[in-house]
């Protein structure tokens, strides 16, 4: 590298940073100050600040209180969310650098952060779809990621999600370019919401032991066996104590999965209904499942690891609104091919300024107190899956990227396909 692009990147960098600063104090005097929020955070910020600061068990009787305290200025009713940490231990470490300061810096770094992980996961999915959008379509791009409802969302809540939805992005994005051990660190940190991934991570994880891509395997395991193993030298309780808090979450939650939505509260089929719904789309996967892992149909994996991430979110015993911010993913794929044809751009600008003002439309004509009303969880997955069935060839025929096999990588031929899409 030469010596003026270093200083190039060096001057990028400088303005960034001065740009996150910036934001982050603009956010707190306009925002974070005068308006505190940010429940979804103050549950794990106050968990590790009870943790970090005082000794207390995230899970325990105190810090749970602590955190109704910052949220209610009391402890939670009967008929309260009680705010618990509800996360796996290892939470604590990602909020740790920011329990040493009030609640108010703290959820205006969180917010900023969390719009840095929108940012950087819209880079990282163009550059792994090889789409380099004009520069006024970049900036709409840009706006659409932090405005569209459920990003929007996830920023008022200070949702951690988002974290989990970038650090999936950068798994795929590691994997595609070869970058093993990176992909199977940033998959590990992502299962600090289990629900986000319980079905992508042994996915990822057995088609890379298929195609001997141990690295990845190895990164994975090393990563998240040395959270697990900290977070039991820490809090040696700490796993049971998680899963009596979860256990405990249908009894304060309301709005289950979309397929709960539909089968439980809508039609009143019951667990049996939902199940048999559950069922088929588990059928569905493990189809999909099938011909990667077996067959080797290679071509199909992105395809089955979109199609797998929906199900999730469709089937997951609790999801939230904000985790589809996720399906940027297949959103993203649609319009880069959108953008190869006539008026394709055209289409682009419609289909984003629909999906940025109906949402937001939905929930504002919808909601019932704080509360967001249960349709506005059906529409995105609900029309993602049939869509994903009906141009499965596409996804199949000519994927815009693809994750390389070794072989393809010691033949060079990922390289050539890369270069000629």
């Amino acid at each position: 590298m030469t010596s003026s692009k270093r200083l190039i990147l060096l001057g990028a960098f400088v303005v960034l940073a001065a740009l996150v600063v910036v934001t982050t104090v603009a956010t707190h005097n306009v925002l974070t100050e005068p308006h505190p929020g940010h429940n979804d955070f103050m549950s794990r910020w106050e968990g590790a600040r009870s943790f970090w600061r005082n000794g207390l068990n995230p899970y325990g009787d105190e810090a749970s209180l602590n955190i109704q305290e910052r949220i209610y200025g009391r402890a939670s009713t009967d008929d309260e969310d009680p705010g618990y940490f509800a996360y796996p231990f290892y939470t604590v470490f990602l909020v740790w650098p920011v329990v040493y300061t009030t609640y108010a810096w703290a959820s205006a770094i969180w917010m900023v952060a969390l719009e840095v992980c929108l940012i950087a996961a819209l880079i990282l999915l163009l550059d792994l779809l090889r789409w380099q959008p004009k520069p006024w379509l970049l900036v709409v791009l840009l706006l659409w990621t932090l405005l569209n409802y459920y990003a929007g969302r996830g920023l008022i809540l200070g949702q951690p999600g988002i974290i989990v939805y970038a650090l999936q992005a950068l798994a795929l994005w590691a994997l595609a370019k070869n970058r093993e051990w990176l992909a199977g660190s940033a998959l590990a940190l992502s299962t600090i919401k289990p629900q986000m991934g319980f079905l992508l991570v042994p996915l990822l994880l057995l088609w890379s032991a298929r195609v001997q891509r141990w690295p990845f395997v190895g990164a994975f395991v090393g990563t998240w066996g040395g959270l697990m193993l900290l977070s039991f030298a820490l809090e040696p309780t700490w796993f049971g104590d998680w899963i009596e808090q979860v256990q405990r979450y249908p009894s304060y939650t309301e709005i289950g999965a979309p397929v709960w939505d539909v089968t439980q509260h809508y039609l009143g089929l019951g667990v049996v209904g939902e199940w048999t719904v559950n069922l088929a789309l588990y059928a569905l996967m493990l189809w999909a499942w099938y011909g990667v892992l077996v067959r080797q149909q290679h071509e199909r994996l992105v395809w089955t690891v979109v199609l797998t991430l929906t199900i999730t979110h469709m089937s997951a015993v609790r999801t939230a609104t904000p985790h589809y911010v996720v399906f940027t993913i297949p959103l993203l794929f649609y319009l880069r091919w959108l953008a190869q044809r006539r008026r394709g751009h055209l289409w682009i600008m419609v289909i984003l300024l629909v999906l940025l003002v109906l949402p937001w439309a939905h929930f504002l004509v919808t909601v019932e107190g704080e509360f967001e009303h249960p349709t506005l969880y059906l529409p995105v997955p609900f029309t993602l899956l049939p869509l994903l069935w009906f141009t499965r060839q596409q996804w199949w025929d000519k994927p815009f990227f693809s994750l390389p096999t070794p072989a393809e990588v010691r033949e060079g031929s990922y390289a050539a396909q890369s270069s000629t899409r």
